[in-house]
């Protein structure tokens, strides 16, 4: 098949799933009721509180949110207004120099050769698209925002729901069969391969010490590293 176009997803991808879970997570647990607390008030922020107080009963005191909203944190929920207030935090923390974003070795480089060979890059993760921006803009391997044409969160659906595949596929204006969807979980490869995307599964064992391989790879192409994968 031919490949005119790449869509990557991040954690545990690009990027060690501990990195997310060590570092980012419990910044953002105990930055919540600081942040709340200063710019709760500010329509872009209030917009994702009233939507957690709705969801949740109506709720109108402002610790409760954030209660809730570190439960989630904690169960690593996958919910947009999280993602949201998350991503408007890590902000502070990356423009402090608090922190910077891991990225695999193997992985700038080759982002740097697909982009320069003329292949357009997109990032598809659940965390929301402001965070992934500031994600690859204070890296390990310095600012990598200029490499990518588009970014996905998932405001254009679920990660393992086939229909979000064809929504970005719609979205990039490239045939499904065109563009290598590179990811770690295998069920969100199952759903993408139903959408008609060519997929590769990343096992890194730094993130997986039991690899998936034969049938636990689902038939996906299985490499552990970025500069493994074979766009032929």
């Amino acid at each position: 098949m031919t490949t005119r176009a790449i869509l990557t997803d991040i954690e545990g991808t690009t990027s060690s799933i501990s990195f997310v879970k060590d570092v980012l997570f419990p910044y953002a647990r105990r930055a919540l009721p600081r942040f709340v607390a200063a710019r709760g008030k500010e329509p872009a922020v209030r917009k994702w509180l009233d939507a957690v107080a709705t969801e949740n009963g109506g709720m109108c005191d402002d610790a409760m949110i954030v209660e809730v909203l570190q439960g989630w944190i904690d169960e690593d929920r996958k919910h947009t207004a999280l993602k949201a207030l998350q991503g408007m935090i890590w902000a502070d923390g990356y423009k402090g120099a608090d922190f910077t974003a891991h990225i695999y070795p193997d992985a700038a480089p080759a982002l740097r050769g697909w982009h320069a060979a003329g292949l357009p890059l997109y990032v598809y993760s659940s965390g929301s698209v402001p965070a992934q921006r500031l994600f690859f803009g204070h890296s390990d391997a310095g600012d990598l925002t200029t490499l990518f044409s588009g970014w996905f969160d998932t405001e254009v659906g679920g990660k393992r729901e086939a229909q979000s595949y064809r929504n970005i596929v719609e979205a990039i204006g490239t045939p499904a069969g065109d563009i290598v969807f590179l990811s770690d979980v295998v069920e969100e490869l199952d759903a993408a391969r139903e959408a008609g995307l060519q997929t590769v599964l990343v096992d890194r064992l730094q993130d997986y010490p039991q690899s998936r391989q034969g049938d636990a790879a689902h038939g996906h192409t299985r490499v552990e590293r970025f500069d493994q994968v074979d766009l032929a």
